[in-house]
């Protein structure tokens, strides 16, 4: 009943736009939108597990500013915004020139944009194989899913600085392996990933130390969530346009999923479920970095949505799963 009561708003916006969709630009666009929606929501959910660990170190008014604020954030500025400052830096044009084509002629846009997969990939894939691998190389974590593989790592994470130096190997190695024309979009759209994600990890640690819950932590975190919500969602707005070159159909179709997966991850922090559920972190972050190999996979050979999709659902339900049977055995 509680589930059903956290989700009812969320259902019943998504229910109307879905309707709108229908009314405005008929059956065809609502069923790209509908579709559109479920794959954000798919590809997605590790992300709210993780959103839900770094949320629960906020007070009440930065979580109702990640749903409000975070939401038109992760709309107009990551899925609209954002992609068409990539577009005019790597087709060395003016922005305005790409918002123009973007509105009148998608089609050449969504050409423009699939041409800036690979700064795309290398970007988030970077940023993404970091978080899973501050989370994996932690000398004080003693929880372990994976137990073999994560212990092991856990005792390397004893090494200082070891995530950035296996980071940084990882993107060289991966810079040779590609295409000569693409070898230094890939090392320094990598470069750009690594190196935001060493510098939101320092403020966020920064303003903590003013005080865990105070205003500008909250404004730290709220950061950090936005640009992992940056890294996981760009690839997603490339695959939007094989569905569809309508920018409202993908706008609402993704924003839909985005906003479901912040209630999702409110839902988490308000009633505990990570508390309860031991080993579903662990599922979430072996899903990010399944998610981030097959970005930088993608560099090489194309990699189909659903496959990431698809690794993602399976070690998350696997984590769940175990945490179920842990808590049965703990009875």
């Amino acid at each position: 009943m509680k589930t059903l009561h956290h989700f009812r708003i969320p259902f019943l916006v998504s229910l109307s736009l879905l309707g709108a969709v229908f009314v405005f630009l008929g059956t065809e666009a609502f069923v790209i939108t509908a579709l559109l929606s479920v794959l954000e929501v798919t590809l997605s959910f590790d992300n709210a597990v993780v959103n839900a660990k770094v949320l629960k170190g906020m007070d009440p008014v930065w979580r109702h500013r990640f749903l409000v604020w975070g939401i038109l954030i992760a709309v107009v500025g990551t899925r609209f915004i954002l992609p068409i400052i990539i577009v005019a830096i790597t087709a060395a044009t003016s922005p305005w020139e790409i918002l123009s084509l973007a509105l009148h002629a998608p089609a050449q846009y969504g050409v423009l944009l699939a041409a800036s997969d690979s700064a795309i990939k290398a970007f988030g894939g970077m940023f993404l194989i970091m978080v899973a691998l501050k989370y994996f190389m932690d000398a004080g974590k003693t929880v372990h899913w994976v137990r073999r593989v994560e212990h092991y790592l856990a005792r390397l994470g004893s090494i200082e600085s070891v995530e950035i130096l296996l980071g940084l190997v990882i993107l060289l190695s991966l810079s040779f392996m590609v295409h000569s024309e693409l070898r230094s979009t890939v090392l320094v759209s990598g470069l750009v990933g690594v190196i935001i994600f060493l510098t939101m990890e320092g403020i966020t640690h920064a303003l903590s130390l003013i005080g865990g819950r105070s205003s500008l932590a909250g404004l730290g975190l709220f950061m950090y969530l936005e640009v992992l919500d940056t890294a996981f969602s760009l690839d997603g707005v490339v695959g939007a346009f094989a569905l569809s070159h309508n920018l409202i159909i993908i706008a609402v179709g993704l924003g839909i999923g985005a906003y479901l997966v912040r209630s999702l991850t409110l839902y988490f922090v308000k009633f505990g479920t990570l508390d309860n559920l031991r080993y579903l972190e662990h599922g979430a972050h072996w899903a990010i970095f399944g998610l981030a190999l097959t970005m930088l996979v993608g560099l090489l050979h194309h990699v189909p949505e659903v496959i990431s999709g698809l690794i993602g659902l399976t070690f998350v339900m696997g984590s769940y799963y175990s945490s179920l049977r842990h808590i049965k055995r703990s009875r």
